[in-house]
């Protein structure tokens, strides 16, 4: 079992979107999971204007996750060796 976190910290002076930003975070591939992702914001809110200018923006960002049970695999033997 592995756990995976991330944690990031960007700061602009002086922060513009030309549109509204659509944004998704996914944890693709086999196994179940727990994850988690969130963020903190100074001086940007949780939904942007597209065309405002924010300034002294800072961002810290956090995501985890962690496997809680492996993926079934068909055909597994004891030993791992197969006949080929």
């Amino acid at each position: 079992m592995g756990d995976i976190s991330f944690r990031s910290t960007v700061h602009a002076e002086r922060l513009r979107f030309t549109q509204e930003p659509r944004t998704a975070v996914r944890f693709p591939g086999a196994g179940t999971r727990e994850s988690t992702s969130h963020s903190h914001r100074i001086h940007l809110p949780d939904t942007v204007t597209a065309g405002q200018e924010y300034q002294d923006v800072t961002v810290a960002y956090h995501l985890a996750t962690r496997l809680i049970r492996e993926p079934e695999q068909a055909g597994r033997g004891g030993d791992g060796i197969t006949d080929g």
